[in-house]
């Protein structure tokens, strides 16, 4: 594996991707992107820019896919649910392709940094004025900029708004640190009229998306991106200047950049740590109670991409975690996920979505690396929406110590619901995973760890063309582990296994806590005592079991290339086929 820092490793991303839609393109191309031109040298700001250079938002849900066929090796197995109705599946990346952070030449171009002309500090940046087309350059300076602010503007496919980082001379991100920002004056957050009215998003982010204090109850901000930052700081030791001027603290539950409301939002290419969640989004019931078709109340089409998030998390507790995430229609691709901040319980990616796609990323660590629950704040738009019945997770990198939690958890967290509850097993995912081509390695001391977690029987899980290790020293290597739920339930999940490669001697679950859901297809399984891959860099070794052993999934997946991989520095680069078919695993030999 390569020695460079996370730092340029993340560094990287932005000489080789770039923003583009969520979907679209074929993904199959072999070559790499170009290296973006350089920004241009700092210029007086704010001026009319000449140069357009629209960045691209989130296409269009794809087409219906078949409903889905088990893979081979059927055994008898309890009467499920009804099954959904078609939804769609994933449509390949095109890849990233990130823009230098030059103006879009559609709107006003406002530049941050220390040079003349420029604005030298965050809070004069005219946040609650932004339109379509409209670019916020913040420019690299030795040091942090400390600031906060919220992005309430209406950008457009061809016009979004904008604010990314001009990276230094080595590829540095500009800083925006909460600790010790100061509040716009002119930004209000809320129209709330009480002592404190506004505070609640002040004090909770670095930066928020959301309607300033005058917009309409339904307005949501629209076609918004952020990148090439690092933002960090909001946490409960920090402290910020509000905009009347008093100094308050961070509150326990916020984030570094919390998205309260909003469609076609981009959040790409940054560093993102030091804060409660990295990441935050939210969703409610209200446009749906209120039959309104445009959805107002959810955050919808998101797509986070490319970021090191990491550090985040507050210590003894596990509600907090690297991301969390409550949208319809999200993709994560790209992206390393480290390690939470020392004794933070929460885990790496939470993720409580309609419709989310979970592809090429490196995850490291978390009480659960995945854990993919129900859409606990706006239950009736999600069960209403097939998308909420398919998850999809393919082409990452999983690294874990097994014995502080299951590795990938689907299903709900919250269990015990009495019957006709809008809350609880009522409300879980009661869908399908669809789980391929990934590599997952736990480590652990002496003993058990665990793959899967599946709440209920009604949750299913389709798995294959996954490389599953299990270090040396775990003492019980487990396909699953159970879950307590209501007495109406049978926990465990119905999973059906395709080819996997799994470490000789794994069991169905440990000796003390059986699991009585049903598994089909264990005569697929490949293992050995020896991992059939690199361990530093997940490439499957020369002859062994993992080379061109990939097999066809079930019928949903046909249309779903996996089309890229992270290398040993954690850059994607295109995925081609090298033999007769591809290897198992994250990464083509």
């Amino acid at each position: 594996m390569k020695t460079m820092t996370a730092r340029t490793q993340l560094a990287m991303l932005g000489t080789l991707f770039a923003l583009a839609a969520c979907g679209g393109g074929s993904g199959g191309a072999a070559t790499s992107p170009p290296a973006p031109t350089p920004a241009p040298a700092p210029a007086p700001g704010p001026t009319p820019a000449p140069t357009p250079a629209p960045t691209p938002a989130p296409a269009p849900a794809p087409p219906p896919a078949p409903t889905p066929t088990p893979v081979p090796a059927p055994s008898p197995t309890p009467t499920p649910s009804p099954a959904p109705a078609p939804a769609p599946a994933p449509t390949p990346s095109p890849g990233l392709q990130l823009t230098a952070c030059v103006p879009s030449g559609a709107g006003t171009d406002y530049q941050v940094g220390p040079g003349a002309g420029q604005l030298a500090s965050i809070q004069l940046v005219p946040w609650e004025s932004l339109k379509a087309g409209d670019t916020v350059r913040i420019f690299w300076k030795a040091g942090a900029y400390p600031g906060k602010f919220l992005l309430g503007g209406a950008g457009t496919a061809d016009k979004p708004i904008r604010v990314c980082g001009v990276p230094g001379p080595n590829g540095e991100r500009p800083i925006v640190d909460g600790a010790n920002a100061v509040t716009r004056t002119q930004l209000a957050y809320s129209n709330d009229a009480s002592p404190n009215g506004g505070l609640l998003h002040q004090t909770r982010s670095v930066i928020v998306i959301k309607g300033v204090a005058s917009s309409d109850y339904r307005y949501f901000p629209q076609f918004i991106q952020i990148d090439g930052l690092e933002i960090r700081g909001a946490n409960p030791s920090n402290t910020f200047t509000d905009n009347t001027g008093a100094v308050r603290s961070y509150v326990p539950f916020g984030a570094c950049i919390w998205l309260e409301r909003g469609h076609d939002i981009t959040i790409a290419n940054n560093e993102i740590h030091d804060c409660t969640n990295g990441l935050f989004t939210k969703s409610t019931d209200d446009a749906f109670d209120e039959g309104d078709a445009t959805e107002f109340s959810v955050s919808k089409n998101v797509r986070i991409a490319g970021n090191w998030i990491h550090g985040n998390g507050v210590v003894g507790d596990d509600h907090e975690h690297d991301s969390y995430v409550q949208s319809l229609n999200v993709t994560y691709e790209f992206n390393r996920y480290g390690p939470l901040r020392a004794g933070a319980l929460g885990s790496a990616l939470k993720d409580r979505s309609i419709g989310a796609t979970i592809r090429y990323n490196r995850v490291e660590e978390g009480a659960r690396s995945l854990d993919l629950v129900e859409a606990e704040d706006y239950p009736a738009t999600a069960v209403a929406n097939p998308l909420y019945r398919q998850t999809w997770v393919y082409g990452n990198q999983i690294v874990k110590d097994g014995s502080t939690g299951t590795a990938i958890h689907y299903g709900g967290d919250h269990g015990g619901a009495p019957a006709g509850a809008n809350w609880g097993e009522g409300i879980f995912r009661k869908g399908t995973l669809y789980f391929f081509d990934n590599t997952v390695v736990l480590t652990g001391t002496g003993s058990s760890a665990y793959l899967f977690q599946l709440s209920t029987t009604e949750e299913n899980a389709q798995i294959w063309n996954n490389v599953f290790v299990f270090r040396d020293a775990v003492a019980e290597p487990s396909l699953r582990a159970g879950q307590e739920v209501a007495a109406a339930y049978t926990p465990g999940g119905t999973i059906t296994l395709g080819r996997n490669w799994i470490t000789a001697g794994w069991k169905n679950n440990d000796q003390y806590h059986p699991v009585p859901g049903p598994v089909t297809g264990g005569a697929n399984m490949l293992s050995g005592p020896t991992p059939p891959i690199d361990l530093a860099s997940f490439v499957p070794l020369a002859g062994g079991a993992a080379i061109d052993a990939a097999v066809a999934g079930p019928a949903a997946a046909a249309g779903v290339a996996v089309a890229w991989q992270l290398d040993g520095a954690f850059v994607p680069q295109a995925r081609a086929v090298h033999g007769a078919a591809s290897d198992l695993g994250a990464v083509e030999r």
